[in-house]
């Protein structure tokens, strides 16, 4: 079985509205990164419960990481 994305590195974390623009920054990256992780780790069977908490795991990164663009687009430029 796949080793599955560790979320308790972003359960701690403020709410992304409350995030200064370096700390959006850094979040982003280490979600990226985290997604990046993942998708090396995709399983084979589409119809396997184990494709199925990988999907689940890469969909909740993917909204995360959109919020926080969201929240770095909101800040707009320096």
């Amino acid at each position: 079985m796949a080793e599955f994305v560790d979320f308790g590195m972003f359960a701690q974390e403020k709410d992304p509205e409350e995030m200064t623009r370096e700390e959006l920054l850094e979040t982003l990256e280490a979600v990226r990164r985290q997604i990046a992780q993942l998708d090396e780790a995709e399983p084979e069977d589409m119809e396997s419960e184990e494709y199925d908490q990988w999907g689940d795991q890469h969909e909740e990164l993917e909204d995360l990481a959109e919020e926080l663009e969201d929240c770095l687009e909101a800040l707009g430029d320096d």
